[in-house]
């Protein structure tokens, strides 16, 4: 695997730095679920023009319309030059499903961002797994500062207001992809099968040149409440569906979407 290729996709880039990019604003995805049903066409000039242009987001101004466009194409790219967006349209445009495309999205976003890919997979997964977990932002502090202290050196220059926000705008981001639920007290929720979110995974590791014998066990599922040890059961789920061709026989293995 060439580092070159990781670097595609932030998430997956473990030489990658955690960015505090949340920390002014949470993921957006109201916004960029209304841009994607309103754009006439999926451009890079499409989208910013609906966004500057067209205002279809409903900003008050020029000034508010260009700063959520580039808040937006921050967490989503907004290229189809993109290998992960291109991804990203092609189950866009084959999942209409509202289920399947607001996990998407979230997916998407994790994938761009090693801050909340990193926290999903590490902190967030343990909730999903656990009926009725409360997600406390105090709890979500802790969590960045032992990162700080454990291999991320960067977060550990984030100041206090830094870390409350961007622990803030992650549950506020979590709740608005479905997996929690409540107001100032968030409880996790443990995302249904949907194939959607799941073949975006396995897109983006194959993208960056993982093999199927490292895809069936890769921690990136823990995304969506998956654990590594239940990725094959998931994958098995899904050819049964006719959502992607999966087969494992001996030491070979077949997957495809």
């Amino acid at each position: 695997m060439r580092s070159s290729s990781m670097g595609v996709i932030p998430a997956l880039d473990k030489s990658g730095r955690l960015l505090a990019r949340i920390s002014s604003r949470s993921a957006l995805a109201t916004d960029f679920s209304m841009l994607m049903e309103r754009v006439p066409e999926y451009r890079a000039d499409a989208f910013r023009s609906a966004v500057i242009d067209d205002n279809v987001l409903a900003r008050t101004s020029v000034s508010a319309r260009a700063k959520v466009y580039t808040e937006i194409k921050g967490r989503y790219l907004l290229d189809p030059q993109s290998p992960l967006f291109t991804a990203f349209l092609d189950e866009w445009r084959a999942h209409p499903d509202s289920h399947d495309r607001q996990l998407l999205i979230y997916v998407l976003f994790a994938l761009n961002d090693r801050t909340v890919f990193i926290t999903s997979r590490e902190w967030l997964f343990p909730h999903l797994r656990q009926a009725s977990s409360e997600l406390r932002v105090g709890d979500l502090i802790v969590f960045f500062q032992q990162l700080g202290k454990r291999c991320y050196p960067e977060v550990a220059d984030w100041t206090p207001i830094t870390l409350t926000r961007v622990a803030q705008h992650y549950l506020a981001s979590v709740r608005d992809f479905g997996l929690a639920t409540g107001g100032t007290r968030k409880v996790a929720v443990r995302p249904s099968l949907q194939p959607a979110p799941v073949r975006l995974l396995v897109r983006a590791l194959q993208i960056v040149g993982i093999p199927p014998s490292g895809i069936i066990r890769h921690e990136s599922f823990k995304l969506l409440g998956i654990g590594p040890g239940e990725v094959v059961e998931v994958l098995s789920e899904l050819n049964r569906q006719g959502a992607l061709r999966f087969r494992m026989q001996a030491d070979v293995i077949e997957l495809s979407l």
